[in-house]
């Protein structure tokens, strides 16, 4: 987990500086640098992931939800598996802002239906993209210090807790699309792939 983390993150970061120089359009004039490339790219990030985990939660039929990958008892169903990445969003970005979890409910161990479990991933991206849209490169950088049951935690870099949140998102729904293929279903991705959109824009 921990190199997907950095492998993301050492690649957004390589890609700032081109990111950062002005560009000449096709009339001549230049275009501005971003602003704050590093909070761009990791609300880019974010964004374009939770469009695949919210696409996942509504197009998968709900005959599927119980689906397993296996036989063995540690495989998760896809609804189980879903709810584990609702619990992982909240707990992340509670991490990132410094407070203390408000999720209620273990949607991994709660048996779920699919439009709570829809609904729980829509809140779950809601309540992260409240850290997400308000980044800038400053606050990207800050120390945060974790808040939980126990009290509070190690100081950790917003930043760094904000691509672990990704990072998990991405390798989740990598599972997830194993769980489209084997039900011959096209998974959210290639399917806004083929339509010729992009997801997250």
């Amino acid at each position: 987990m921990k190199k997907v983390l950095w492998s993301v993150l050492l690649c957004g970061l390589a890609a700032l500086p081109a990111a950062a120089q002005s560009a000449t359009a096709g009339g001549g004039a230049q275009m501005a640098a971003p602003t704050d490339p590093l909070a761009a790219f990791v609300k880019s990030a974010f964004k374009s992931i939770s469009a695949n985990l919210i696409g996942s939660a509504e197009q998968m039929p709900e005959t599927n939800y119980g689906m397993k990958l296996g036989n063995m008892p540690e495989v998760r169903t896809f609804g189980v598996l879903l709810g584990h990445v609702v619990n992982a969003n909240y707990f992340y970005c509670a991490m990132a802002k410094g407070e203390a979890n408000p999720q209620t409910t273990d949607y991994e161990k709660t048996p779920q239906t699919k439009d709570q479990l829809a609904k729980a991933m829509h809140a779950a991206i809601d309540y992260c993209g409240t850290v997400y849209d308000s980044l800038t490169d400053a606050t990207a950088m800050q120390m945060v210090t974790p808040q939980g049951p126990n009290g509070a935690g190690r100081p950790m870099l917003r930043v760094a807790i904000l691509m672990r949140n990704v990072g998990h998102n991405n390798e989740e729904y990598g599972n997830l699309v194993g769980y489209f293929r084997a039900a011959n279903i096209v998974p959210p991705s290639t399917a806004a792939a083929a339509s010729g959109g992009r997801r997250g824009e």
